[in-house]
């Protein structure tokens, strides 16, 4: 259906692709996945058309369609909410806008052109075009009462799902959609996940979401070594297998006969566990051929995360008495919190208003005053934060090793060897770092935000959207650091993978109280009898 041949992409001197041949078959959804800088969004922006390769073509069947999701999101102010999901399908939105011109100034000279035009529109279904617009709209959690209402009047992340329903609108033959899940909460991402696993066209995606990879994809395609390279199943299937491969290559004198037991072994046990997921009951389909020969170990870099202790907390870790908080505006974001944590709890702290969890966040390291309540830290806990805005620790033009040199606590710790031990797990070695920090990006900060944390060896952590800006590398690599780390935890996070593999205990601030259950993240918002507790204490308090 789509096809690239003989790809090659330069930027001066630096090679992106080199000689990529690549073909995207109907009813598969290739998860394209690659170190920061590799290339994804490049690719895709290609596939798309709005950008061109250096050499190379890009070839898509004739008659098909292709949609893709906009990235720029006040493209379409100036149009109403149910136009701007219309105008995903350009083909019929032209002849809609040439009919509509026609109308407005008839005469016995249109009337043939517009026959045409209709006939056109019929066989496109134009005439449902408005409901089933109305239809996705509703289904991304959008109400009948803003379908009309501007796209410039719109709240940024309503704006998302807008754009969302566009890209899906009118079933287009190819779907390419670059990080959909970002700024959608866990039910949208839910619904779509639900939606692309069903889904009989071609779609081509990039995300940092483990879990949404996993959920839809039935293939990977990896972006390393300048090349593309496919591989049947999803991103686990993906990870463990090179994980696997990279073991296999340094265990040199392995016999061959043990190497292929091994990944046999492995793809059994792979296999087995597909068969039960939603992926293989929703597109009806097995992944029948999981192959590893060709996997190869990957050239990506994972962060070494590891949390230690200073010392051992006691039974007491954080006692709440009805703390309230209210946003600047007079919004409640919570009230009436009592929580006591204990030893051992990894909680997720959740709410459908993401100032509820910051301000809970600033509140328990003194940063904000609390409208109402109290709270007290167990004697034998010390506490380690990572906000979710962290500009405020990246204002001095100051570099990495004596930005890192803060929060050192004995002499030893000054020596910059040792400082660059911290850094260089966090893959900023040699010249890295001497980096000023006013210059680094997103995911460096927040790497650097790790190192600080590491070196402070808290027994409690809090973490507000700990994977913003992270690639998979340290997403994956943070991941199991939780899941090892022996000290609590509170977190908050829209990566799903993170929340079901880390929490213990679920915590939900509302306006009229929390919510507060030792399950799983995937047992707390599948329960039915907390689903509807949750939208009574979301209800306006009057």
């Amino acid at each position: 259906m789509l096809s690239v041949s003989n790809l090659s992409v330069q930027f001066g001197k630096r090679v992106l692709f080199d000689d990529v041949n690549v073909s995207f078959t109907q009813g598969n959804c290739y998860g394209v996945i690659g170190a920061n800088g590799a290339g994804k969004s490049t690719f895709l922006r290609i596939l798309s058309g709005q950008i061109d390769p250096t050499s190379g073509r890009v070839h898509l069947e004739p008659g098909k369609r292709m949609s893709i999701l906009e990235q720029d999101h006040n493209a379409f102010d100036a149009l109403p909410v149910l136009d701007t999901v219309v105008m995903g399908n350009k083909p019929l939105a032209t002849i809609k806008k040439e009919m509509d011109a026609l109308y407005a100034d008839y005469d016995d000279k249109n009337a043939d052109r517009i026959g045409e035009l209709q006939v056109q529109f019929e066989e496109m279904n134009g005439w449902n075009a408005e409901s089933d617009a109305a239809a996705l709209l509703s289904n991304l959690g959008i109400s009948e009462d803003l379908h009309y209402s501007l796209m410039a009047d719109m709240d940024s992340k309503l704006k998302v799902r807008v754009l969302l329903a566009q890209a899906l609108f009118g079933n287009p033959d190819v779907l390419i959609m670059d990080e959909p899940t970002n700024d959608l909460d866990y039910e949208t991402i839910s619904w779509l996940e639900n939606f692309l696993a069903d889904y009989e066209n071609t779609v081509i995606v990039v995300s940092h979401d483990r879990h949404f990879l996993d959920a839809v994809c039935t293939s990977i395609a990896d972006i390393d070594f300048g090349k593309l390279n496919l591989y049947s199943g999803n991103y686990t299937f993906w990870y463990e297998s090179s994980q696997l491969a990279a073991r296999q290559r340094s265990q040199q004198n392995k016999k061959a006969e043990e190497k292929a037991k091994e990944l046999q072994e492995f793809i059994m046990r792979f296999s087995a566990n597909v068969a039960k997921s939603k992926q293989a009951t929703s597109r009806k389909k097995m992944l029948s051929k999981l192959k590893i020969d060709d996997i190869k170990p990957s050239s990506r870099r994972y962060p070494a995360i590891i949390f230690d202790r200073e010392r051992e907390a006691g039974d007491q870790i954080l006692n709440i008495e009805k703390l309230a908080a209210t946003s600047d505006d007079g919004d409640i974001l919570f009230k009436d919190a009592n929580l006591n944590l204990a030893k051992g709890d990894k909680v997720a702290v959740i709410s459908r208003d993401s100032r509820a969890t910051t301000a809970f966040y600033e509140i328990l390291n003194n940063n904000k005053k609390a409208d109402s309540g109290t709270f007290q830290w167990g004697v034998t806990t010390n506490q380690s934060y990572l906000p979710a805005d962290n500009s405020g620790f990246f204002t001095e033009n100051i570099n990495l090793v004596d930005w890192l040199r803060q929060w050192v606590k004995t002499e030893e710790e000054r020596e910059e060897v040792y400082i660059r031990g911290f850094l260089g797990k966090m893959l900023f070695s040699g010249e890295e770092a001497l980096k000023k920090c006013t210059v680094l990006s997103g995911g460096e900060k927040v790497r650097c935000m790790l190192s600080r944390m590491m070196m402070i060896r808290a027994n409690v952590l809090m973490l507000d959207e700990p994977t913003n800006h992270l690639d998979l590398e340290s997403i994956t690599a943070f991941n199991n650091s939780l899941k090892n780390f022996k000290g609590t935890v509170l977190l908050t996070t829209h990566d799903h993978e993170f929340a079901e593999t880390v929490a213990n205990r679920i915590v939900e601030l509302t306006p009229n109280g929390i919510i507060d259950r030792y399950l799983s993240f995937d047992e707390y918002m599948s329960d039915k009898s907390i689903k509807e507790q949750r939208d009574k204490m979301y209800a306006v308090t009057v």
